[in-house]
């Protein structure tokens, strides 16, 4: 499977197709967030005429105690689903980069004065410091892909978490708990990437970090991870029907409907 849509037969639509590729209006098509069919309206005219208009993109805030498992969730979810329509924000940070990442691709590595100089200049949605090294969210990268109808997912802390709500109070945020802290101190010890020394810490941070898990709008519990990312999944599903969002987008459609 490709990043797009898929017609049952099997003719594939290339990903964005809709922005504003010329489709039979109820073209059934497959869509693997859900695998589940669905009608799509898209209408035969150009962008500025087709039935489809991009909507604003939503903002997912994804927190959890080290080793929970939010970040193999934002990747499973991605892989399983269409690129252009959802990403994962790339933060800056002052940490070592860690055996198999990739500057850009997992972080923007920089110096402290470096990233303190982007402080200065506000590039940063949000920012802080975490076990020694700071942490950013590029806020002109945010603003730019949610205006293009993109879906976003955060990595961030409670702390990274508070400073996006104040700012961007339509935000989303989602919070990732272990089924019990004899299995968050299992996954950490196991994934070999930290020190005796850390993993203590990261036990001891976990409480602090659970206790504002009421701050947040959605709560999965890690448990069996395909049924975590089933849940994720099911939450992305219903905020896009949400009406404003589902008007936004089929607004050509609706007034097609009600007209005399």
């Amino acid at each position: 499977m490709t990043d797009g849509f898929f017609h049952f037969n099997p003719v594939q639509i290339p990903a964005g197709s809709c922005y504003p590729a010329r489709l039979p209006r109820e073209t059934n098509i497959y869509s693997s967030i859900d695998a589940h069919p669905y009608a799509l309206y898209c209408g035969w005219g150009s962008a500025s005429e087709s039935d489809q208009s991009m909507s604003q993109g939503t903002l997912y805030i994804v927190s959890a105690p080290s080793g929970a498992g939010k970040s193999s969730l934002i990747s499973a979810l991605l892989n399983d689903n269409p690129r252009y329509d959802m990403k994962v924000s790339v933060s800056h940070t002052t940490r070592a980069m860690r055996p198999g990442e990739e500057d850009g691709v997992h972080y923007h590595f920089v110096e402290v004065e470096a990233f303190k100089a982007l402080i200065d200049q506000g590039a940063f949605l949000e920012h802080a410091e975490v076990f020694g090294n700071y942490y950013g969210t590029s806020r002109v990268w945010i603003e730019k892909m949610l205006n293009n109808g993109v879906d976003i997912f955060l990595d961030i802390d409670w702390q990274g978490a508070e400073q996006i709500r104040q700012q961007m109070p339509a935000s989303k945020s989602i919070f990732i708990l272990p089924p019990s802290r004899e299995e968050l101190e299992r996954r950490l010890t196991t994934r070999g990437q930290d020190s005796d020394e850390v993993i203590a810490k990261r036990m001891q941070e976990a409480r602090s970090e659970i206790s504002h898990y009421a701050d947040y709008d959605y709560l999965i519990i890690n448990d069996d991870f395909d049924v975590a990312l089933m849940d994720i999944k099911a939450i992305v599903r219903a905020e896009r029907m949400g009406q404003t969002k589902q008007a936004s987008k089929f607004h050509a459609m609706i007034g097609d409907l009600l007209a005399d």
